[in-house]
């Protein structure tokens, strides 16, 4: 099953591919990798989660946004290949967790992140990763993930 056919499974659609802010890009590539500009909790231009885990938001709630994150990666990543077919492989996840201080689960959140990408391609969404708490993200988001995947040719 290819990962459109899969996300349409799991009863998820891709937003729109979101802008990068500032003077950067969405998507760089060099050679067959494509970095991936740092993604948030927005859904079309909506956002969806703002505040601190531990404070407005739970783990699990978190966990959402970290999905909607990689949601947005994706799109962004289909805009720059054309589809999601020529993905390889899901290389390195950076999670980015708004959090209160001495907040120590950050990787509970950005299993959010992860898990859709292993359940959209398989052992090619297994990755390398950092999960890193933070006390404040742009427009205070709850999430922000930052990707690179390997792509065809």
């Amino acid at each position: 099953m290819n990962p459109e056919a899969r996300l349409a499974e799991l009863g998820l659609t891709l937003p729109h591919p979101p802008a990068a802010a500032g003077s950067s890009v969405p998507t760089v590539r060099t050679g067959n990798l494509l970095f991936c500009a740092g993604t948030i909790a927005v859904f079309n231009g909506q956002q969806t989660h703002t505040g601190q885990v531990g404070k407005e938001q739970t783990i699990e709630t978190a966990k959402k946004a970290a999905e909607i994150c990689a949601l947005n990666t994706l799109a962004n990543i289909k805009a720059a290949v054309g589809s999601l077919d020529d993905v390889v492989r899901i290389v390195m996840v950076n999670g980015f967790v708004n959090a209160i201080d001495g907040f120590a689960d950050s990787p509970a959140v950005i299993n959010g992140a992860s898990d859709l990408f292993v359940k959209v391609f398989g052992d090619a969404g297994k990755h390398a990763r950092a999960a890193v708490a933070t006390n404040g993200l742009p427009r205070g988001t709850t999430v922000e993930v930052q990707v690179v995947a390997e792509v065809k040719g």
